[in-house]
Parts: C-alpha cells; structure tokens; sequence
C-alpha cells in the first residue's frame, strides 16, 4: 500500500513540478508557496518517521556505517551535521506527540518542530510527565497559531519552564544571573589597539548592566542623521533663572539614568515612588552610580584593579556623566534613559530579576541598587502585561504615553518586524487631524520604514479588544484581510 501511495505522489509532483509559472497571478504564486510548503512539512514528518524506524532497527551497522547519520549522510549525500540533526530529531520527536501531530499536519515546521522537542526534553525531571505535556501544548501552539520562527520560539524556553515550574525557574534564573554577573564584572576590560593608519581597533568585555549604559549612551549619537547642537550657550542658565523656567539642558529637564518599574501591581495611590520607598530596610547606599557600579577606589586605598578594568570603570562613568549632564539628543521621542521593568511589591520585597529594555536580565540586588540613584516610574500593568495606565495622555506620542507604548509594543508592532523601540515613532491609529485622540487606545509605535507603509494606506491597524494593536492586510497580500500580530516581541 505505501508503495502505490508513493508511486502516485511522485507522479503528483512530477506534474506540478512541470507547470509552468508564468500563467500564474500573484495571489496564485502565495497560495501555492504556502500549500507546497505543508505538503513539504507533511513529507518531512514522513522521512523522520523513517530515520526514526531505521535507528530503531540498527539498519545502519547493518549496512556497515558506524551510524544512523553516517548511513544517511552516505545514501542522501548529504552534510554530516545535517544528517545529525535529522537523526536527533527523529529520536525526540515521539516523546512530543502533540509537536509529532502538528508537522504530520502541517501546521509547524522541522525547524519549529525541533525547538519544540528539545525545549521539552531538556526540562527538569522535577517538572513530571504533566508539566512536559503542558510545555509541548503551549509551544505547539505558539508555533502554528503565532507562526513563531524557530529562533524566536527557542527564546521561549525560559517562559515555558516559569510556566510549568515557577518555584524552579525562579531558583535556576536566579542562580544563572548571579554567576554570569559574577563572571562577566570579573572579566570586564577595554582596550583601544594601535592598527596603524591613524586608526585603533577596540576591544573589551562588558556585562549586561554596562552594555545597558553604554547604549544608552551610544544610540542617540549613533543615529544616520546629525543631531542638532545640544550645548548650552553662555548665560542661558542665568536668563532662565531670572524667567522664572528651566536652563535647556540640565536639572530635572536633563537626562537621567532612569528606571521604570511597572508590573501586574498597583503602585502606591499618589502614583508616586522615591528612592526611600524603593528601599523601605532603609539600607545605607555610601555610593552609586559610576562609584558604586564600578569600584572606584577611595583616596589611600591601593587599587587592585587591571588596566584593562580601569578603562572599563572609566568608559561607563564617562557615559553616566554624559547622560546625567543632560546633553545628549533625544533618542525615539524622549531623552536617552536606561529601563528596567520589574513589579513594584518584588522591588520592595527584595526578589525577582529586572529585565532591561535590551532583553539582558538583572539580578534583584543589582536593580535594587539602581534604584538609589534613579527616577522610579510607576506604571501599572494587567496579567497579560497590558498597560492599564501609565502617567497623563498629551498632544505628542511622548513622556509616560510613550513609556507605556514601549512596555506594550516592545518595538516596531508590524507583524514580522524586529525593531527595538529606538528606532520606532509613536502612530495615531486615527490621526490628529481626524479628532483621534493621544492615548494608549489610539496609539501604536512603527518603525520609520513601517510608518511610511502604515500612511500609504495599503495596510491598516487597529487597536483589539484586548488593547494591543493587530493589522489588516491588502487584498493582494490575502484576499480575506485576516488580521495579524507582530509575535517577535511578546512573551507566551
């Protein structure tokens, strides 16, 4: 029987493969790219059941290759490495059934399908056969309803596992923070290299928390347009003084080394949060900022540090200098600033990792730190992590509306677009100009190149039930206009 069904789906391909393609519309050329892919998906299941079968088998020392993927490398000349994939794929896949379904289906792809199957053989034995099968459920559906990408659904394996055993994920990502904190503080270093010609190769190692402060640092002046002169004239923090306002650079109008904390909690009824707050043990914080991140040595104390440290310590003070001094150009709306997202009762209670606007993790202790010398933003946030509110709506897309549109959209909110939020502008779904109003509702934050698509009208975008932005295509991409999402920057 397998042989005839065979026999009639090579002759199947064979005919499609020998039409030709010019007679085909484009809409004609999408539905085909997407029905050849499934049945592409379909085979693929099929061959992994076979690889699957013939390890079982030991077919390969029966034909005298020392391996399954030896064997399969040789009849299929194929790369080594390509072979090897197949075969351990072919051995986890039966342990996820769901994920084994869902590719005979069609509906993920090997790549997906691999992901899937690692992420759940790698989970802890602790989690038992019930939380394996929930991780497998979950993934399998983010991958063929979100249409995840293999890479970005292996960032989920973090998520799944907070999902399936919080109190483990919660000691694991702790114990992992605390030793790649360790180990990336020790080995910190910055080198400027003599290559001849004038110029001089940089080389050195940074932790996420200096990564973080020299970003911030570094975006604005990083941009493809020059920015406009930022310094102070002479006399202008005098002429200010005397106006009754504020100098145009400096004090509280400045940039700042800021955080913004936010969560599935309310912060406190004013709406307001200081550093004592922050800290309610009262602890005694003798120095912060470039002092206490970085170790600088106090007056008769030896300094133990390398060189190579030194210049590190030296690179992320003069970069907390700059964007303390308040004289840097505005970065995507607002001045350059340094986020970290952490709910408000784990700041105060000591627990929880920060997550940076860069993705990177903190531990509690290093946010807690942070706080001393930052301005704390509350902003509250619904299970889903939906933005309930955040500060006052204004006339521009900017201040707390854009703090809240960063903590929603995470980034360009076009679906397949990987922007971060430096490189997006804030978008009236119903223009300004139409009575649409500037509030989160009526809001999204587009890249430049999405900005200009969004305006040409081709597609158009709308605020769901739910309060996160999805968009509707032209006819010419689907003709049924079925809404997307953008699924790269949110978390399962």
């Amino acid at each position: 029987m397998g042989t005839g069904v065979l026999a009639q789906a090579e002759a199947d391909v064979a005919e499609l493969a020998a039409g030709p393609l010019w007679t085909l519309s484009d809409a004609e050329i999408t539905d085909e790219v997407r029905r050849v892919d499934v049945l592409m998906r379909r085979l693929s299941a099929r061959m992994l059941g076979l690889v699957g079968e013939a390890d079982n088998r030991e077919m390969a020392y029966n034909a005298g290759a020392t391996t399954t993927a030896a064997w399969l490398t040789f009849l299929l000349a194929i790369r080594h490495k390509d072979a090897v994939e197949q075969v351990k794929l072919a051995r986890l896949l039966p342990g996820v059934p769901v994920a084994q379904q869902a590719l005979a289906d069609g509906r993920i792809n090997p790549g997906q399908a691999q992901v899937i199957a690692k992420t759940v053989h790698d989970l802890p034995a602790a989690v038992g056969d019930l939380g394996k099968t929930k991780a497998a459920e979950v993934l399998t559906g983010l991958a063929a309803d979100d249409h995840l990408r293999p890479d970005v659904l292996d960032k989920h394996r973090r998520h799944i596992l907070e999902l399936v055993a919080p109190e483990i994920a919660e000691q694991r990502l702790r114990k992992e923070l605390e030793r790649a904190e360790r180990s990336a503080h020790d080995r910190r270093d910055f080198t400027l290299i003599p290559n001849g010609e004038g110029e001089y190769r940089i080389r050195g190692v940074l932790d996420a928390e200096m990564a973080a402060i020299l970003r911030a640092a570094l975006d604005p002046l990083s941009a493809p347009r020059r920015p406009a002169p930022t310094a102070v004239p002479a006399g202008a923090e005098a002429e200010a003084d005397a106006a009754g306002g504020e100098a145009p650079h400096g004090g509280s109008g400045g940039s700042r080394l800021g955080l913004a904390f936010g969560g599935p909690v309310s912060a406190p009824a004013d709406g307001a949060a200081t550093a004592a707050e922050a800290d309610p043990a009262g602890d005694a914080h003798p120095s912060h900022g470039a002092g206490g991140r970085t170790g600088r040595v106090l007056p008769g104390d030896p300094d133990l540090r390398s060189a190579g440290a030194r210049r590190a310590d030296a690179l992320i003070e003069l970069c907390e200098r700059i964007l303390h001094a308040g004289e840097l150009p505005d970065n995507g709306g607002q001045k350059p600033h340094l986020t970290v997202t952490l709910p408000w009762e784990q700041l105060k209670a000591k627990v929880g990792a920060g997550l940076l606007d860069t993705g990177d993790l903190l531990t509690p202790e290093t946010v807690r730190r942070l706080a001393c010398d930052a301005i704390i933003i509350p902003a509250v946030l619904g299970g889903d992590g939906q933005v309930l509110d955040v500060g006052r709506a204004r006339r521009l897309i900017d201040g707390p509306l854009r703090r809240a549109l960063v903590l929603r959209d995470n980034g360009c909110a076009f679906p397949g677009c990987d922007r971060p939020p430096q490189w997006c502008d804030g978008h009236h779904v119903q223009a300004w100009a139409d009575g649409g109003t500037t509030c989160l509702a009526n809001s999204v934050l587009l890249c430049g190149f999405h900005h200009r698509e969004i305006h040409h009208g081709h597609w158009q975008v709308r605020i769901r039930t739910d309060g996160f932005p999805e968009f509707l295509p032209p006819t010419f991409v689907d003709p049924q206009q079925r809404p997307v999402q953008n699924t790269l920057h949110r978390r399962c």
